[in-house]
């Protein structure tokens, strides 16, 4: 009878990480519930510095609100909101390599790639920098198993 129990344990766990794992990554929004700190994640792509988006343009994605500074800009978010979010759920990029969720600053940011990256702050943002296409290869395979340790 242990074996049996011992193997429907160990089925069990194994299908609570794989629904897990299948769970949305969690959106970072401070306490507002607004991603990318309230800015037109759209601006960052178009070359200049970011812009505040308006509750007027807002998209509701992945448990966040999202708020844009056109229509223009809501309706290309909605075609493909995964292209324009930033990376890791908006939580620092260099924090995530060394297994931490910390907030990334939507003014502290870089485009490598045609994808959005947030830093803590200006400091981390230069530590990140010194290394950065190593750290993002490592963040990328760091960030869904701890997303699913955090969610656990």
């Amino acid at each position: 009878m242990r074996p049996l129990f011992t193997f429907l344990t160990i089925i069990t766990a194994f299908a609570a990480v794989a629904f897990v794992a299948q769970a949305e990554a969690p959106i970072y929004t401070e306490r507002d519930g607004v991603g990318a700190g309230g800015y037109d994640v759209i601006s960052y792509f178009t070359g200049g510095a970011p812009v505040r988006g308006s509750v007027e343009f807002t998209a509701q994605w992945r448990g966040a609100s999202w708020y844009f500074s056109s229509a223009a800009h809501l309706a290309e978010f909605e075609k493909t909101p995964e292209r324009y979010a930033p990376q890791y759920g908006g939580y620092c990029a260099w924090a995530i390599v060394k297994g931490s969720l910390a907030p990334g600053d939507p003014l502290v940011y870089q485009v490598v790639d045609g994808k959005l990256y947030l830093n803590y702050n200006r400091d981390i943002y230069q530590r990140w920098q010194a290394n950065r296409t190593a750290f993002i290869k490592d963040a990328d395979n760091i960030y869904p198993g701890l997303v699913t340790l955090k969610v656990l």
